[in-house]
């Protein structure tokens, strides 16, 4: 009888050990607000070649922790979108480009729907994040290419004048050639924004993101490439 209460109660331990395993298993976990993503973008992005709507890539660089738990392991798959992009214009028309992260897919085949912010960028080429928004936007003409724009238009214009009225035509002529100068510079474009692949994305998710099991519409797809982007 003894023994028969004892391998009772040895079922109802391995079945309550196996329940407990089984909730472990199968309990969602949750990023929460304020979590920072950093990662590697995959595929280049320019404000010349991609346009609203055109998917993004990048790979996630640390592992994120919940509860001392890691949920979101290196090397993850972060997809985004873009969501606006205005080409560079004159004057102070420089270009932006707003990225949205959308998910997170691990290797593990779960996946993390996202509402977050760009904070940060390392590009090198002059590119910043500005506004609440997250907005990307382009360097512009430098201070020193529109100086040597305008410097270069006078000198010639001063040259014209020289052989066309001595000391006097050169004054009249720099000033004219200044101007042409001025106006060139105005007439050229801010440069675009470019993002190599490589480029550090720092991402700040602005709600909690739960854990889902991932679709096959959620599979990587091929990164853009731009043959044509400097």
């Amino acid at each position: 009888m003894r023994s028969a209460k004892t391998t009772l109660a040895m079922i109802f331990a391995l079945a309550g050990g196996c329940a407990l395993l089984a909730g472990a298993q199968t309990s969602q976990f949750t990023l929460p607000a304020g979590t920072r993503i950093d990662a590697q973008l995959t595929s280049t992005l320019s404000s010349s070649a991609n346009q609203q709507g055109d998917p993004f890539t990048a790979k996630i660089e640390d592992p994120i922790f919940v509860k001392g738990v890691e949920v979101v392991p290196a090397g993850s798959m972060l997809r985004g979108h873009v969501a606006f992009v205005k080409p560079p214009g004159r004057a102070k028309g420089k270009a932006e480009m707003r990225l949205v992260a959308d998910s997170i897919v691990t290797q593990n085949g779960k996946q993390y729907s996202l509402n977050a912010q760009l904070t940060n960028n390392d590009s090198a080429n002059g590119v910043k994040v500005k506004g609440d928004e997250g907005t990307l936007q382009g360097p512009g003409k430098s201070k020193k290419q529109s100086a040597e724009e305008t410097g270069i238009g006078a000198a010639a214009g001063a040259g014209v004048g020289a052989i066309a009225d001595g000391g006097t035509g050169a004054l009249y002529g720099a000033g004219i050639g200044a101007l042409a100068g001025a106006i060139h510079a105005l007439a050229k474009h801010h440069k675009d924004i470019v993002l190599h692949p490589g480029t550090e994305l720092t991402f700040v998710l602005t709600s909690p993101a739960t854990e889902s099991k991932a679709t096959k519409s959620s599979a990587v797809s091929t990164p853009f490439v731009c043959t044509s982007c400097r």
